[in-house]
């Protein structure tokens, strides 16, 4: 496994339909900068929506996963998620012209495919993996899901399914690392089973399905009007669908013995990214779906956020030399002792900020807050994590110095520990929006050792300082206002 983030080189597209919505959409992969992991712009709304493949964003997972964010759904996310998996990728914008992800050929090999053909560079930051410590079940007993995941230094899947079909009986599948996802499972189709097939199309769905993209499993004799029908439905005369012997419509040939066992395996990947970052465990699945694989992501989500939180921010080491200083801090924010509450900036991307405040019993604030029991206000720490987050906003335009930060708004506050004399705090801040019209959404945590101490999302906005004497900065205050009031 690389130790080093991972994104795509060149833009690459490609176009196909939905296999549900049946309608053309073209997906367009972009390079993407460290920490950003994926997200789908739907290019064909207003505003161009982002939806990010986080396991929180899951809204359906019937014959698919389906995200919703901003207004915005995508769907069939799972092959081309899988894909992105399977090559390393950690980073990666992915535009989309339309509801669903095109169908392809039912498998996650033309995503491989124009992935490796745009080329895949290294990025000069960590990958950052969840290692499992513990582990971790899931069941489902009426849906008869188990899963388990078990610590191992690499990320291995095996999976098995059984079917009571003469044609579908028990299948299994592994792999022991996901440089194997390429060569065993990238190219296996989706299936379905006739029965399945011709409910999907009673109820007017798989508008896109064709015998080009899924294996069509048949365990019983097909009545001539059912031919007739199917041959009606996918265009196609009724002497070119057959089935010579209970198994496979038109006898499509099968990439491998098990390729239904390894198709669920690719589902698996696909979906398991949604847990945000790349994974060492052993995960092991009995009769796994999308419902059973985006409920054990999110048992995963929360086991690697509980994970991070006891662990602290120690891959922010505090003691780091500054990549800006209290210097050049000063040159970008208007604010000064005792009310500049930023010592050093850590880290510095187009999407996030990390941030130290070194708390002393030097601060002024201390002696009425409270005497006797000095505890860092809440309000204080709010204003920290905003001026570091304003850094991240006023790097975005050539000359900050021209330039004030306005707090807009704030939701979803947390105080979880107290802050107080002798802690050091580290301000993590990262956009949740592509920034329009200056305004900034973003998230922070502020951590001290193994604790979180505040969780934010807050707004702002950057406006340029137009006269020396307060004037045009009032006139924008008094309108920030009048936005936050109505």
């Amino acid at each position: 496994m690389s130790e080093k983030q991972r994104t795509i080189k060149n833009p690459v597209s490609l176009k196909g339909k939905g296999l549900h919505t049946g309608i053309e959409a073209t997906v367009t992969f972009k390079p993407a900068p460290a920490n950003h992991w994926y997200k789908f712009k739907r290019v064909d709304l207003p505003g161009e929506p982002i939806i990010d493949a986080d396991v929180d964003n899951v809204t359906d997972t019937e014959r698919g996963t389906t995200l919703e964010q901003n207004g915005a759904k995508i769907a069939t996310t799972e092959h081309l998620l899988a894909a992105l998996v399977g090559l390393e990728i950690d980073n990666c914008l992915i535009e989309v012209s339309g509801p669903e992800i095109p169908i392809m050929n039912g498998s996650s090999m033309p995503f491989v495919e124009a992935l490796e053909s745009a080329g895949i560079v290294e990025q000069d930051a960590p990958r950052v993996y969840f290692e499992l410590k513990d582990n971790l079940t899931y069941e489902d007993a009426k849906g008869h899901i188990e899963m388990l995941a078990v610590p191992q230094e690499t990320f291995r899947l095996t999976v098995m399914v059984d079917y009571n079909s003469e044609v579908l009986g028990t299948q299994h599948a592994t792999i022991y690392s996901v440089n194997e996802f390429k060569k065993e499972v990238a190219a296996c189709r989706t299936f379905v089973f006739l029965h399945e097939l011709e409910l999907l199309l009673k109820h007017n769905l798989i508008k896109g399905g064709d015998f080009d993209n899924a294996i069509v499993l048949v365990d019983r004799e097909i009545p001539k009007e059912t031919m007739e029908y199917l041959a009606k439905v996918f265009h196609k005369k009724s002497s070119e669908i057959e089935v010579k012997s209970p198994g496979i419509l038109n006898n499509t040939k099968l990439n491998f013995y098990n390729e239904p066992a390894r198709h669920k395996l690719l589902d698996m990947v696909g979906d398991l990214a949604l847990v945000g970052m790349p994974l060492k465990a052993h995960i092991l699945a009995a009769r796994p779906g999308h419902s059973g694989n985006v409920a054990f992501a999110k048992k995963l989500k929360e086991a690697a956020k509980k994970d991070r939180f006891r662990k602290g921010v120690a891959r922010f080491n505090p003691s780091a030399p500054a990549l800006i200083g209290i210097t050049e801090i000063m040159n970008l924010l208007p604010h000064r002792p005792p009310f500049l509450l930023v010592d050093k900036i850590l880290e510095l991307s187009e999407t996030h900020v990390v941030g130290v405040k070194n708390v002393t019993m030097n601060e002024d604030f201390f002696r009425g807050h409270f005497p006797g029991n000095p505890i860092m206000p809440g309000v204080l720490q709010i204003e920290a994590m905003a001026q570091t987050g304003g850094i991240l906003a006023l790097k975005t335009v050539p000359d900050p110095e021209n330039y004030l930060t306005f707090f807009m708004k704030i939701d979803n506050v947390r105080f979880r520990n107290q802050v107080v004399p002798g802690d050091t705090l580290i301000f993590h801040l990262e956009l949740m929006e592509p920034v329009r019209r200056g305004i900034f959404k973003m998230k922070g945590t502020a951590y001290v050792g193994d604790k979180i101490a505040t969780e934010a999302e807050m707004m702002a906005q950057i406006a340029k300082v137009k006269d020396t004497n307060g004037a045009a900065i009032e006139k924008k205050a008094d309108k920030i206002e009048k936005v936050k009031q109505n």
